[in-house]
């Protein structure tokens, strides 16, 4: 297997899709930074970054600009404030953004999973989405969204989603990594 320290993913160890982003990052034994911030529960814990508040004030944004982006409101508790300031650090910090969940038909994604997709649409990332009830992969590309079964690309990467991972798309994670790098090592 070809030496892919270079590769580094991103992501905040959330129980679901994030846990096992980062489970399968390990696995083909790439670089992981675990965003989180005091308070969070996290499933997986690997090379964990705390965010100062400092930090998280750096992603901070109107839940009125959230609402009106995402065509729903999320409240303005400081647990999802502080969850969408900690999203805005994993798109920030990864150039291709994957993420499972479901898209609705306004095209956004539901739930938390939905503020990552919409940052990465607007910070104009390489963006692809595993969609667990079509069970298929979907890249946004020109406004809309285009089945296409991506791979990682990029040495720098976001994994996010949701917490309620089906197992398709646990398979749908570990076969984009097999898709990109190949068998894991041993």
């Amino acid at each position: 297997m070809a030496d892919l320290s270079g590769f580094t993913l991103y992501s905040s160890g959330l129980k679901g899709a994030e846990a096992e982003f980062g489970r399968q990052a390990e696995r083909w034994g790439l670089n992981c930074v675990t965003y989180t911030f005091e308070g969070h529960l996290m499933e997986w814990q690997n090379n964990v970054k705390v965010l100062s508040e400092d930090e998280l004030k750096l992603g901070d944004v109107s839940m009125e600009i959230v609402a009106k982006r995402m065509g729903r409101f999320f409240g303005n508790g400081e647990k999802i404030r502080r969850v969408l300031q900690s999203i805005f650090h994993l798109v920030n910090s990864g150039h291709d953004v994957f993420a499972v969940g479901h898209i609705l038909a306004d095209d956004t994604v539901k739930g938390g999973t939905g503020w990552g997709v919409e940052l990465a649409k607007f910070f104009n990332r390489p963006l692809f989405v595993f969609d667990q009830e079509q069970k298929a992969w979907f890249a946004w590309r020109d406004g809309h969204w285009c089945a296409e079964k991506p791979q990682i690309k990029a040495a720098t990467f976001t994994g996010l989603g949701t917490r309620y991972l089906t197992p398709e798309g646990q398979t749908a994670v570990e076969d984009l990594f097999r898709r990109s790098f190949g068998e894991p090592g041993v």
